[in-house]
């Protein structure tokens, strides 16, 4: 217990610094500051602001779906945690010179083209803009709900930039658009605040793997570099502790008690329903086969990442393993059941070997890739307090 308050209270340390340092000026503000823009009387009236509405002269908060009372500041000004728009990368090898087997990084694949992003710089930075084989693309990581998204930044015909708000709504963070300073779930993708309010951005799938695990899959894909422009202790954890604790940072909703707040979850809108596959059903089945709605579906867990929000070192943590979801019906119609022989997950048609990507590595199949379900690893209070009718496997 110990470990973990003195984590969590680093973390509030680093948002009190970031606040010194960058100009924020506290959580309670005159909402009369903002001129809300858009053509509503007040904007405010009725509403408890609890975050600095004068960096936010060009938001039009006459446009929301959200009660502006649940947002929070985190302390830090609009990218006063500043987000990476210009990218450098490197080669799988030199990344490798401080990426350990089984440092955490979020895998990106368009078309054959492969990037990894580590969280031990997305910690720090929490949004990447960037481009991946043509598509823009914006990838994200909220540490406080354990949340690490991709999305194509492409808005109907607009690219749009996006930044670290420093609010926080249900532990998570608010992105906005430099754009027109729209205001964005990151947990969601969904405008909430502004011109945009009800876009939703397009996902792209991701997965969080160990950095080995990736190299072995895409050895001549690229990785993000520590040359970001900024001076962060890379790798270093700044919530040590955190996936632990069981009072979440700046979360004022009730936690759903089926699981623990910060345990993981593997979780997704399924055949538009809710479902959330704990990491420790994951762990114990290592396959998962399901049916959502109607759609098969085959969820996969393999050890090899660590936490990102453990130990201080993030390469000392523990290994949480990384997980999947796909579907298993393949394009001629078959559906397959998955099955785990020895160390190897196989299908029972074929007896085909398959990886945690989801791709057949030997066998009948070889070759032949699973299309992925979109589904995320996230803290259990975040993934509830988002979609509180989802369904958790094993306990429905």
């Amino acid at each position: 217990m110990k470990r973990i308050l003195i984590g969590i209270a680093a973390a509030s340390l680093l948002l009190v610094v970031l606040t010194g340092v960058f100009g924020g000026n506290g959580l309670h503000v005159n909402a009369q500051q903002g001129n809300g823009v858009g053509e509503c009387e007040d904007p405010f009236e009725g509403q408890t602001i609890r975050f600095n509405v004068s960096f936010w002269q060009e938001t039009d908060f006459c446009q929301r779906n959200i009660d502006l009372s649940t947002v929070l500041s985190g302390g830090p000004p609009p990218d006063g945690i500043p987000p990476i728009d210009n990218p450098v990368y490197e080669s799988v090898a030199d990344a490798s010179k401080w990426l350990s087997d089984e440092s955490p990084v979020v895998a990106v694949e368009i078309d054959g083209e492969a990037r990894a992003y580590p969280l031990a710089i997305l910690t720090w930075h929490e949004i990447v803009n960037t481009e991946l084989n043509g598509m823009p693309i914006t990838v994200t990581f909220c540490p406080l709900c354990n949340s690490a998204l991709v999305f194509d930044r492409n808005v109907d015909g607009e690219i749009l930039d996006f930044g670290v708000s420093g609010n926080l709504r249900n532990s998570d963070l608010i992105m906005y658009d430099r754009q027109t300073d729209s205001w964005w779930q990151q947990f969601t993708g969904e405008g909430i605040v502004g011109v945009y309010t009800d876009t939703q951005l397009e996902f792209v799938p991701s997965q969080v793997v160990g950095f080995a695990q990736f190299a072995e899959e895409f050895p001549d894909a690229e990785v993000i570099s520590r040359d970001t422009g900024a001076s962060r202790s890379y790798g270093r954890n700044p919530y040590a502790g955190y996936d632990s604790t069981s009072a979440p940072f700046l979360f004022e909703g009730d936690l759903d008690d089926r699981l623990p707040a910060t345990s993981r979850v593997l979780a997704g809108v399924i055949s538009g329903e809710p479902t959330a596959y704990p990491f420790s059903a994951l762990q114990d089945e290592v396959v998962i086969n399901d049916t959502v709605g109607e759609r098969d579906v085959v969820a996969i867990w393999q050890p090899g990442s660590r936490s990102a929000l453990d130990a201080s070192s993030i390469d000392e943590s523990r290994d949480i393993g990384t997980a999947g979801v796909f579907s298993r019906e393949l394009e001629d119609g078959t559906v397959l059941t998955f099955v785990v022989e020895g160390d190897a997950i196989v299908d029972e048609q074929t007896g085909s070997e398959w990886n945690l990507f989801g791709r057949a590595t030997a066998g009948e199949l070889e070759g032949t890739e699973l299309r992925p379900v979109l589904a995320a690893p996230h803290f259990w209070f975040a993934w509830a307090a988002f979609q509180p009718e989802t369904t958790v496997y094993g306990l429905e």
